[in-house]
């Protein structure tokens, strides 16, 4: 039925006379909704139609089709067999209303009909209707449902429970009738969460919440439960009807979204949200037991290199083993997670002292120096690592993180592989960096930069094959400043780009006023950064320098250090035989000091080796260094390339190198770095004689 509210109830009658019909129209049009029909033929056509009465009031004994014969007929039809019916009619024997009844009829009323016997008997048979429908839907939604549906009895011992509940549970109706629920609980003994059910429930005739269930297979689940009260008219409990689902995948999602928020994707550990957060509890728990936190800030050297030579998978399973060894290294009341990029921190809760943070720091540097299988590769990544300690060095989390920083990047200046504590002069020394920073910034653009230059002498005969020029910074307060002062913070910060287009403008713009003067300089050796390397605009900058100073791309030769050039060797090469295309000459600065492949220096196509100066200063004192400059000479005129020697200061190194036939010299026994009109001095008094040169440097 669609019985929702009664008086929108559609009502058909049916009587073969108008009076008849009359009186029941009057009886009934107030409340319902009326239709009439005067024969059964009338009746059946009037009930196919859509809209279908909710109540028949049929006389039985009519002209052509009887009342008993529609009556049949609306039994037959699955439409329209569940309408009830009322039969009226004059005959009041026994056998007429049995027959009536038996039929299907749902009540018989007695012509000449009292109103309002009429009226409460329709009334009723509405609402039983209406309650039956209403049963016979909840029957299906109890069937059906999908959740678990249990009744309990006001005793809370369980009267019946849905298929979902058996499927969920394991458990039939048979198995389970007449138990308190409880049994299902796997945590029977949690009395204050029962508690507090009992108390809602006895307060607002519900409760939701959830619990951890077992079921007959003895699998624990959580669920969420719902519990609502049934009273009866007299407002005593007479049923608990608790309907549960489980919530295992919800919970599982749940978990998952929390460790997107909270750890690492792709190490697992956590990540800086989460390290913020459980450092900060840890500082407060250290503080009330006055207990030492350390902080270590942890840098994988090489990382770059690994990621860039053999790509981003390689460097995510570097990574993934670098937190590995990291767990193993700590206890689990300690603190490891992902700070970006190939950067860790790890929080030692509790430690003894300063020499405890140590060892463990000791056994992280050991541990991930040993090397790496990646992909077949056996590769080698070691650890630079930065302690703060609590409450020593910093009270929150943020000066700790920074002075942790700050020690990580000492360990890097003291040759990488090791672990520093953080001192106050570290954090000056971080002080002075950031003023340095703002000031190269300003001398960027107050053009505070000049050029030295340092002559190349060949050491056949003395004569000058170039100059390298060398940048310095005249400081306003701190006078001249050395490049080792600020090129490192030059590239960090990113000025390295727009201080090397300069040094690489000037130094060809004095190129062409030395010639202009007379002085026909071969070329000038400049030196070109990482960054510089990188740029995909590097060969048209140069092209553009040049033609600007009517120079050709053999007067400028570009140095590479070593450690550059191993980075990225392929996309490295690519980019120096472009330029050894052009006709630019290429050399390798501080040849030895890397870890440069021979099988990669074959293939890079460069003009000549620079001998590092700590090869050439120790060659007096050291005959392995001899060796080595010995070697380096031989190996790059087997190659095909010329060789500088960088760091000449003694007549025992200048014949040393000559002896071994190094080709040009280059260092303080000639000349130091010169300022520009410093060199035209120079070239003005010099003859083509290594004597004279040995003389002039006595000067």
């Amino acid at each position: 039925m669609k019985i929702s509210n009664l008086s929108k109830s559609l009502i058909l009658l049916v009587d073969d006379l108008p009076a008849n019909l009359h009186v029941l129209v009057s009886a009934l049009r107030d409340d319902y909704r009326i239709k009439t029909a005067t024969s059964g033929d009338a009746a059946l056509k009037l009930v196919a139609l859509p809209d279908k009465p909710d109540l028949i009031l049929l006389d039985v004994m009519m002209p052509g089709m009887s009342g008993i014969e529609v009556m049949q007929q609306l039994r037959l039809s699955q439409e329209t067999r569940d309408i009830p019916v009322i039969f009226v009619s004059a005959d009041d024997s026994e056998q007429t209303q049995l027959a009536g009844l038996e039929l299907g009829a749902d009540d018989y009323l007695i012509k000449p009909v009292v109103t309002s016997l009429l009226q409460l008997r329709v009334k009723n048979l509405l609402l039983r209707k209406y309650a039956e429908h209403q049963l016979r839907l909840a029957a299906h939604v109890f069937d059906s449902s999908g959740e678990a549906i249990m009744i309990t009895d006001k005793e809370n011992c369980i009267v019946e429970v849905n298929p979902a509940f058996t499927q969920l549970t394991g458990y039939t109706l048979e198995e389970v009738k007449g138990r308190n629920p409880k049994f299902l609980s796997a945590d029977p003994e949690n009395c204050a969460l029962y508690q507090t059910m009992w108390k809602s429930i006895s307060e607002r005739d519900f409760w939701q919440g959830e619990l951890l269930d077992r079921n007959k297979a003895g699998h624990i689940y959580p669920k969420l439960l719902s519990i609502s009260v049934v009273r009866n008219i007299y407002n005593d409990i007479d049923f608990f009807i608790g309907s549960f689902t489980d919530i295992s995948e919800r919970k599982a999602a749940e978990k998952h979204i929390s460790e997107l928020a909270l750890y690492d994707n792709l190490t697992g550990l956590c990540n800086r949200f989460n390290l913020q957060i459980r450092l900060d509890q840890a500082l407060v728990t250290a503080k009330r037991e006055q207990k030492i936190v350390a902080v270590m800030f942890i840098d994988m050297d090489r990382f770059k290199t690994i990621n860039d030579t053999l790509g981003h998978a390689a460097g995510d399973e570097l990574l993934i083993e670098v937190a590995n060894r990291l767990r193993t290294n700590v206890r689990d009341s300690d603190i490891v997670a992902r700070w970006g990029g190939d950067e860790f921190v790890v929080v030692l809760n509790d430690v003894e002292s300063s020499a405890a943070a140590a060892r463990v720091a000791d056994k992280i540097v050991k541990s991930l120096g040993c090397p790496y299988l990646i992909k077949k590769n056996r590769l080698h990544s070691s650890p630079s690592i930065g302690i703060a300690l609590f409450p020593n060095d910093g009270a929150n989390s943020e000066v700790l993180m920074k002075y942790a920083d700050m020690a990580m990047y000492h360990a890097k200046d003291q040759g990488r592989n090791n672990f520093q504590f953080f001192t106050s002069a570290m954090n000056q020394a971080t002080v002075e960096r950031l003023q340095l920073e703002r000031d190269l910034k300003t001398a960027l653009e107050e053009q505070q930069f000049e050029l030295h230059y340092q002559p190349q002498l060949s050491a056949v005969d003395c004569g000058i094959t170039g100059f390298e020029a060398l940048v310095r910074w005249r400081h306003p307060n701190m006078g001249l400043v050395p490049p080792a002062k600020f090129i490192q913070i030059a590239e960090e910060s990113g000025l390295i780009q727009p201080l090397g287009e300069w040094v690489l403008n000037e130094s060809c713009r004095q190129l062409r006023e030395w010639r202009d003067l007379g002085f026909p300089v071969p070329n000038i050796a400049v030196n070109l950064s990482a960054h510089q390397l990188r740029l995909t605009t590097l060969l048209a900058d140069i092209t553009r320098i040049l033609e600007t100073h009517g120079l050709k791309f053999s007067d400028l030769e570009l140095e590479v250090t070593e450690s550059v050039a191993m980075q990225d060797p392929k996309s490295c090469i690519g980019q120096l035989q472009a330029l050894r295309i052009m006709g630019v000459r290429l050399s390798i600065d501080d040849f030895g000091t890397g870890y440069s492949s021979l099988s990669y220096l074959n293939q890079l196509p460069i003009h000549s080796l620079k001998l590092d100066r700590s090869f050439v200063r120790d060659a007096e004192t050291n005959s392995n260094d001899v060796t080595i400059c010995a070697a380096t000479i031989n190996l790059a005129h087997n190659l095909g390339l010329s060789i500088v020697a960088e760091g000449v200061e003694t007549l025992f190194q200048r014949d040393l190198l000559i002896a071994h036939k190094c080709d040009v010299l280059q260092g303080f026994l000639f000349s130091p770095p010169l300022p520009a009109e410093q060199v035209l001095a120079f070239m003005k008094n010099k003859t083509i004689s290594i004597h004279d040169c040995i003389k002039h440097a006595a000067r």
